[in-house]
């Protein structure tokens, strides 16, 4: 490393390296970068010039790696996309690096994170990996600590403008001990999604005051959302001669039906504590630990909550509305086949939409959008079930972050931390947020260019820009072994969704296979830090009996329904951004 060193001072003080580059100088080399903004990059925080600064800073911090070939990895998200098909590109245009930055399934991602951390063979240079995975890179000791690497080994290939204080979602890639292991590439909200257009006519408000008693409007509660499932299913049925559901989801025995439910989704009910990001000391996943962030067990006889009330109230109210209004079809799709429905214009809310979905719902030829482009629909908060209190995460966050592994040689994941920086650097973030609408930085979505956006983006921009965003947060850093314990869940879940077992049996699966897993990784200490230590097991009424979670079960679990007028909610959460 000392020999790349003095070789990018010699080249930051003027003097020419015979070593064949692509550049001859740096007039060619600015020539590029000015190309590159004028052609790819003309959306930006910076002033051109800036632009250009940023990028020949790319150009000179390269030059050691110059000629390498790199391979870099991410899902098929159409942010990583615009990554491979627009940025992997420029970069190597700019740098002579000949990156390739790969898109495969999500899945994939992780099963190659995992051979490479197993194994120690180096498989991809740098990995675009989900933070529901922080709570295994801090532990196994594997995964490049970033803060200390840019005080290190990246001393010298940190971009001077990469503005950490600027991104939105830092929080979710950092450990108990402060550092950063995952730096933000990408981020998307699960939030509530409806038809703004049908809930403004008054026949239909009209109606539902009729029926129900209170105002059509946004759920604030899961009743509310259940009566306006109810409505438009089974009181309204058909609109300009269609069919319409008051509910979208999907069942299919599948791994993304397990995201359906650890993403959040007990938690959204109210299963864990208070706290964010992740819930202390019970998370969103039921797992709860002790006060040095050791798990000590995710059944509710060891202090957890994955089979509490909340927990079975939440999977059984998932199984009853996928049953009772969705469409027929939806029980048999999986996550990626669900996403598009809302779209085709026959849907009237989704509890459980991923805003990644919102550049799918903005087609001038949509019957979701008028004949002006503009969005017929809104995304707003989530309504919260019965258990939930103040304090708590509202719902999920997904964020994709930069990863590297100390298996990778080092002149190879330096390479791609300047790729995984040029990803993220203000000089390209703007036109990556535009390309696919997953915000990372708080200075693009303050931008006046996503003020213009704003209109025709259903709340997209409303919601991160108000600091209630910050309440929608991934999985924690609780889960010891993503890779491991994520597929438990679609596996114990799924007979649940289908109505072979009761949901309370299923989740008296899940947790005690949580359990388990926690148990072996305790015994085979392969732990460097935070590694499980396993509560005894004790009558559940125990842990039930003690102030928060795990919560007992509530006499009346769904109290009147309750909603708020979407414009005023916005006005609220605008009026919190502005106060900050």
């Amino acid at each position: 490393m000392k020999a790349i060193r003095i070789r990018f001072s010699l080249l930051a003080a003027g003097v020419m390296l015979a070593s064949g580059s692509v550049h001859a100088d740096e007039r060619d080399t600015r020539a590029i970068a000015e190309q590159l903004v004028d052609k790819h990059f003309q959306e930006s925080t910076l002033t051109r010039e800036q632009q250009i600064e940023e990028l020949m800073w790319f150009a000179k911090a390269a030059e050691p790696f110059r000629g390498m070939e790199i391979n870099t990895v991410a899902e098929g998200l159409t942010t990583h996309v615009y990554e491979r098909d627009v940025l992997a590109k420029a970069f190597s245009k700019l740098t002579g690096i000949n990156l390739t930055h790969n898109i495969i399934g999500e899945g994939d991602v992780v099963t190659n994170m995992q051979t490479q951390m197993q194994t120690g063979r180096n498989i991809y240079d740098g990995y675009v990996n989900d933070t529901d995975s922080i709570g295994t890179h801090i532990r196994y000791g594997d995964t490049v600590n970033i803060s200390e690497a840019m005080k290190n080994e990246w001393a010298d290939y940190t971009l001077p403008t990469l503005d950490l204080d600027d991104f939105m979602g830092l929080q979710y890639g950092t450990g108990p001990d402060g550092s950063l292991y995952q730096l933000p590439t990408q981020q998307f909200a699960n939030l509530y999604w409806f038809r703004y257009d049908w809930f403004q006519r008054e026949d239909l408000q009209k109606k539902f005051r009729d029926i129900y008693g209170y105002d059509l409007g946004v759920p604030t509660n899961w009743t509310a959302y259940e009566d306006i499932a109810e409505f438009f299913t089974e009181h309204v049925g058909e609109i300009d001669g269609h069919k319409v559901y008051g509910h979208m989801d999907y069942g299919r025995r599948d791994p993304s039906l397990g995201w359906r439910f650890h993403d959040s989704w007990l938690s959204m009910a109210g299963m864990g504590s208070p706290g964010v990001p992740f819930g202390n000391p019970v998370d969103d996943w039921g797992i709860r630990v002790n006060e040095q962030s050791q798990p000590v067990g995710a059944s509710v006889s060891r202090g957890g909550a994955t089979n509490s009330p909340a927990s079975v109230f939440a999977v059984t109210k998932m199984v009853d509305w996928l049953k009772k209004y969705a469409p027929p079809e939806a029980s048999g799709m999986t996550f990626s086949e669900a996403g598009p429905v809302p779209a085709q214009g026959n849907i009237a809310q989704q509890i459980f939409w991923y805003s990644a979905f919102t550049a799918d719902m903005t087609g001038p030829d949509l019957p979701v959008t008028d004949e002006d482009g503009n969005p017929k629909w809104r995304m707003a908060p989530s309504p919260t079930g019965p258990y939930w209190e103040e304090g708590m995460k509202v719902g999920y966050q997904d964020v994709g972050a930069w990863t590297f592994f100390k298996s990778t040689p080092e002149d190879r994941r330096t390479a791609a931390w300047l790729f995984a920086q040029f990803t993220v650097s203000k000089t390209v973030s703007l036109e990556k947020l535009l390309a696919g609408l997953t915000p990372i930085r708080k200075s693009d979505i303050f931008s006046e260019k996503m003020t213009q956006m704003a209109p025709k983006l259903g709340g997209l921009v409303e919601f991160y820009r108000s600091p209630n965003a910050a309440k929608w947060t991934p999985s924690s850093t609780n889960v010891p072994d993503y890779p491991r314990m994520a597929p438990l869940w679609w596996e114990n879940l799924s007979p649940a969704v289908s109505g072979d077992v009761a949901p309370k049996e299923a989740l008296d699966n899940l947790a005690a296979d949580l359990d388990n897993i926690m148990s072996r990784l305790a015994r085979a200490d392969v732990f460097d830090t935070y590694s499980p230590n396993l509560n005894e097991k004790r009558d559940p009424e125990y842990w039930l009996s003690q102030p928060g979670a795990p919560k007992p079960k509530l006499d009346n679990e769904m109290p009147q329904g309750t909603t708020v007028p979407y414009d005023e909610l916005m006005k609220q959460w605008m009026a919190a951004g502005s106060s900050e």
